[in-house]
């Protein structure tokens, strides 16, 4: 048995079953209703093999070869579920989910964005080598959707299908007319009780144009906020993030933030066959038209855009990017824990998040714990749209 004949045997059923939640009992079996040969290895066998997979295929393309085993059959799956450590560990990003679960703690973890100007679209990469020029593993696209009053960034899991009727619909950013606040939301809620947006796009989710079996919801995650300049002054935007899902004591030791398992499995029985909502959530009107507000207990973590400082021989605001960032552009910013109620601690200085240009249409995206790649492709897409009132 090799590696290289799992891969061919397994990868494109594992991936098509990670994102539709489809029955593991099928991959299990060749379409009959015989058992597979595989699945009758000793447990302890195939967990030292399974471990010697995962210790040697550590980085992308080869780590494709992690994720054919989950797809061999169900005791192959579960084992491999076992041994691979979420992001905020292994600083790995090795199953679909992960893009929804937080990322690694101990570094940044590199990825870059592509934008396409003619199509409106946006595709994030992880980074697979410390240069800025690599092909990268495709992690999650977006498309640009202009409406009268906002605009819509609709985020899924495939390059080829971007539409919120999709199993691979994973949220999307809304703007407001200004584009100067915008609201993350989810395709499926992190947390218990989370308060669902209710919109005309729910009731499409069971008209002809939309697959009925594929329910979806929005969850409000995050908003962000930008700065207005009305005096027109030189300087970066200013911006800062209100994360309505991750708490405050995220970032402080022994800090936990939210971390979906798999994702949630669209099923029509669980949801009301007709459904009769508004078009808007009171708390989205109010966020988008009215000004920002602060939780009154503070719970939430907010993020700010680290402030630069001016350099007088190069007459520009300056950030230390690492060299993660080579063309100066009002875009680039870096954001890091802001103190809302307290003096400020270590856990405040560290980047959480940046953003930059190196090209024409290539961006670089560094993130790290406690927000996902989810999270942070959302708030990068949110620094493309124009903003007049803050520059």
């Amino acid at each position: 048995m090799t590696i290289q004949c799992i891969a061919r045997l397994r990868s494109r059923r594992v991936v098509q079953d990670q994102l539709e939640g489809s029955d593991t009992a099928s991959a299990a079996s060749g379409g009959g209703g015989s058992v597979c040969c595989w699945a009758n290895l000793p447990h302890e066998l195939l967990r030292d093999v399974l471990l010697r997979i995962e210790e040697s295929e550590t980085r992308w393309p080869q780590r494709r070869n992690v994720v054919a085993c989950a797809g061999v059959c169900r005791s192959w799956r579960f084992a491999i579920k076992e041994i691979v450590q979420v992001p905020e560990i292994s600083g790995k990003l090795t199953f679909p989910i992960s893009v929804k679960q937080p990322g690694p703690k101990e570094c940044l973890l590199q990825c870059f964005i592509k934008r396409n100007r003619s199509t409106q679209t946006y595709h994030l990469y992880l980074s697979l080598t410390n240069a800025l020029t690599d092909d990268g593993k495709f992690l999650l696209a977006a498309c640009k959707c202009r409406r009268p009053t906002c605009t819509d960034y609709i985020i899924s899991l495939r390059a080829e299908d971007i539409s919120k009727g999709s199993s691979t619909y994973v949220g999307k950013l809304r703007s407001n007319f200004l584009g100067t606040k915008f609201s993350v939301f989810d395709g499926q809620s992190s947390r218990a009780g989370a308060k669902m947006t209710k919109s005309r796009s729910s009731r499409l989710a069971y008209s002809k144009q939309v697959t009925p079996r594929v329910p979806f919801r929005n969850y409000p995650t995050a908003h962000i906020s930008y700065e207005l300049n009305m005096l027109g002054s030189r300087g970066p935007r200013r911006m800062q993030c209100i994360m309505d899902t991750i708490p405050t004591t995220s970032i402080r030791p022994g800090g936990v933030a939210p971390t979906p398992a798999e994702f949630s499995v669209n099923n029509v029985n669980v949801f009301p066959s007709i459904l009769s909502f508004h078009s808007k959530s009171a708390s989205m009107k109010n966020f988008l038209s009215g000004p920002l507000t602060h939780q009154k207990d503070g719970g939430a973590l907010v993020l700010r855009n680290k402030s630069p400082r001016w350099h007088e021989q190069l007459q520009c605001w300056c950030l230390n990017f690492h060299g993660r960032v080579t063309v100066a552009s009002v875009k680039n910013f870096q954001l890091v824990a802001s103190p809302e109620n307290g003096p400020a601690g270590p856990e405040h200085e560290k980047i959480i998040l940046q953003f930059g240009k190196v090209g024409k249409d290539l961006f670089t995206m560094d993130y790290r714990y406690p927000i996902s790649a989810f999270q942070a492709f959302a708030i990068c897409l949110s620094s493309f749209d124009t903003k007049i009132a803050c520059e």
